[in-house]
């Protein structure tokens, strides 16, 4: 009998072991692939607060609940079953998804520039339908959502089908949160910045308020500006990668050539080495969208 005891003991702690393995690998492959989409998770995370400017305060956070939720839907109903399908019968169709999402993010990446340089910033100031609105920024993100699990999912090559699956369903929920728990504070510094001014009227939380409001349109601006470098420059990442895969080098090795040049000893040189590989791939992701924008503008104007 205790012989029976140990052994069943025995195969307890390997399961635990085991468990705790695939806990560490899951993880691993989570915080590798959240890193990867890093780039287009700040795009989504800009371009989402465009969608509740012009609502009552009181409607801000119930309209990010709603685009929150159809997120979570986009993934774990439709996107996330579609890639783990595509992982385990047609895994050859990853790379050219990878490419139309890369050509998708250059081309609005490039079109934002293009309407920065033109001046052509919309100026309307229609009265929004909130049904609508919230059914086009969950068109945008299923868009971005697809894109960023393609990406994870692309980072876990080797991994079994548990694995990847558990993964991806992790990175979902968790860029998810991460996302829209940013669009709400954005949303709402504003409130958050009065409602100090209101309850303080002279000292460090008064002037604190104050700060709040004057800084959150140029705060706005800025994370617009720097959506639109995350897109060319993971668009742009995306097309070279796609290239070097198959067989076409030129494009990485000028990449590397460029961060060669400003490659040293010096402090941060890690950072800067970073930086110049990922101005070329917005350099190249800011060409090619051009290209597409020029393409399709026919079609725009006749509609």
């Amino acid at each position: 009998m205790s012989s029976g005891l140990f052994a069943l003991l025995d195969d307890i702690a390997v399961l635990a072991k085991t468990a705790a393995l695939s806990v560490d690998d899951i993880a691993a492959a989570a915080a590798k692939a959240g890193a990867k989409s890093l780039g287009v998770v700040v795009d989504d995370a800009a371009v989402t607060p465009k969608y509740v400017v012009g609502f009552p305060a009181q409607r801000e956070l119930p309209i990010v609940k709603r685009i929150a939720w159809g997120s979570l839907k986009n993934k774990f109903l439709f996107i996330i079953p579609a890639v783990l399908i595509l992982s385990q019968l047609a895994p050859w169709a990853i790379t050219p998804l990878l490419v139309l999402g890369g050509l998708f993010l250059s081309f609005e990446g490039a079109e934002k520039v293009i309407e920065m340089l033109s001046g052509g910033h919309e100026t309307k100031a229609a009265k929004k339908n909130e049904d609508q609105t919230v059914a086009g920024a969950i068109r945008t993100d299923f868009i971005l959502s697809a894109e960023i699990m393609v990406l994870a999912l692309s980072t876990m090559d080797g991994q079994d089908f548990t694995t990847r699956a558990i993964t991806l369903l992790v990175v979902g929920f968790f860029i998810t949160f991460v996302v829209y728990g940013a669009v709400a504070l954005i949303v709402k510094a504003d409130d958050f910045g009065l409602h100090l001014m209101t309850k303080y009227k002279t000292g460090a939380l008064a002037g604190l308020g104050r700060g709040i409001i004057k800084t959150m349109p140029t705060f706005l601006k800025t994370l617009s500006f720097v959506g639109t470098l995350a897109m060319l420059w993971v668009g742009g990442g995306i097309l070279i990668h796609a290239a070097e895969h198959y067989n076409w080098h030129l494009p990485e090795e000028l990449m590397h050539a460029a961060q060669h040049v400003v490659d040293g000893q010096y402090p941060l040189s890690g950072l800067v080495t970073w930086f110049a590989g990922a101005a070329f791939a917005g350099v190249v992701g800011l060409i090619i969208g051009a290209i597409i924008a020029v393409a399709v503008a026919p079609f725009h104007k006749s509609h």
